[in-house]
């Protein structure tokens, strides 16, 4: 995470290697902000929007996300699915105009929530933006923050009270689910997901605590429900469907480059497994001051992973949900390896979603097609700025493929 105050000290000189400081820029943002609210007291645009921080859990930090400017589309403030192809600054001039109004909340309360809580659920649940009138307790503080799981987050301050201006449009099976205090969240979750609602939507709600039977409903902090999305869909689709499918008939090889993070799909006519293998190159982020490379890599083969992906962490279970829907799609199996490698051009992190995004563009693609798998990895050694000899002595996949037998062999 990028300090402020080391940010303010070098005075924009960027010492830290970045190639635009969103800590300097963002005064001018904040002062907008801060001029729209009159005393403590203002209306609101929420996209809607809601964030929950990890820290200090079971006790955790609630904060409905809205925007004092009251211009433009809000809802593309906290829609990731919409900004693929944005340059980095606009994403984070997103962000830095949602103010965060904090409230300590304990998790557990989701389970039997007071006004307040349910004010900012309905809020959650809505599928257009909401006015809300926000009462703060102090003036919102200078902060922006960013992380390699959640999209930036902009200036915060606590919260005295908060109310809807309107009533929420919450659409039908959405209010269905969630009455229904029987019903599990990973069934909610995957109801809702072959409905049509995006990624962004569902770990938002499932963020505020409205799904699961009543008595477990917890509050989610956001890192975390994103991941749990993304897992517990792609786990569904690859248990229940894809793993049904006939296989693929030929190696397909996908691309997608954006925001420097440029990724291979590679998909090979096999029973189902997947590998992400991702390098940060010196100066990117979390290598920004890095002289050499070095590769991460997680993977799981047909029986699954039995514990988190600790290496690629949240990045692993987003491209994991990319290519199960394209597989879904196809009604295809396949063996997938994803190389990720990520650029100087990326020297701040600005969340799993553009990974998800990346890897569903690259699979809209047409794809190149190989019928030899080294003929295939020798290409892609010519595209990758690492030696692929260095992705081949890391991956597990890639020396299982090469050495299994196929009932054509015999």
């Amino acid at each position: 995470m990028i300090s402020p105050k080391q940010c303010i000290k070098c005075k924009g000189k960027l010492l830290c290697g970045l190639s635009y400081c969103p800590i300097l820029e963002k005064h001018s943002v904040h002062k907008r902000i801060t001029s729209q609210i009159k005393g403590k007291n203002f209306s609101s645009n929420s996209p809607p929007g809601l964030f929950v921080s990890w820290h200090s859990f079971p006790k955790v930090l609630v904060a409905p996300l809205s925007s004092p400017l009251l211009e433009g589309n809000t809802e593309m403030l906290d829609l990731p699915e919409k900004w693929f192809g944005l340059p980095a600054k606009r994403i984070i001039e997103f962000r830095e105009s949602l103010l965060r109004s904090t409230k300590k909340i304990s998790a557990s309360e989701a389970s039997n929530p007071g006004t307040e809580l349910q004010s900012m659920q309905e809020l959650t649940l809505s599928s257009t933006p909401l006015q809300v009138e926000i009462s703060l307790l102090k003036k919102p503080s200078l902060e922006m923050s960013f992380n390699n799981t959640i999209a930036p987050l902009g200036p915060k301050a606590p919260l005295k009270k908060l109310s809807l201006s309107e009533n929420p449009k919450i659409p039908k099976k959405v209010d269905y689910l969630v009455s229904d205090i029987d019903v599990k969240a990973s069934t909610a979750v995957l109801e809702l997901f072959n409905a049509g609602f995006p990624v962004s939507f569902l770990y938002k709600i499932l963020s505020a605590g409205t799904l699961g039977v009543q008595k477990a409903r917890r509050i989610v902090p956001t890192r975390w429900a994103i991941t749990a999305i993304d897992s517990t869909v792609s786990k569904a689709l690859i248990e229940e469907k894809i793993k049904f499918f006939k296989q693929i008939g030929e190696i397909q090889l996908f691309h997608s480059n954006y925001l420097d993070n440029s990724f291979y799909v590679l998909l090979y006519p096999s029973e189902w497994s997947f590998e992400q293998l991702e390098c940060y190159l010196p100066g990117s982020s979390w290598a920004l001051q890095a002289k050499k490379h070095h590769i991460i890599q997680d993977h799981e083969f047909y029986s699954g992973r039995k514990n988190y992906a600790s290496n690629v962490e949240g990045a692993y279970y987003a491209a994991r949900l990319a290519v199960a829907e394209y597989l879904l799609e196809k009604k295809r199996q396949a063996s997938a390896i994803v190389f990720r490698e990520i650029g100087p051009g990326y020297n701040i992190p600005l969340g799993v979603w553009q990974v998800r995004e990346n890897v569903r563009n690259a699979l809209k693609q047409k794809p190149l097609v190989f019928f030899d798998f080294g003929l295939a990895l020798k290409f892609l050694g010519k595209k990758l700025k690492v030696p692929i000899e260095q992705y081949e002595k890391e991956s597990k996949l890639i020396d299982k493929l090469k050495h299994q037998k196929k009932l054509s062999d015999f």
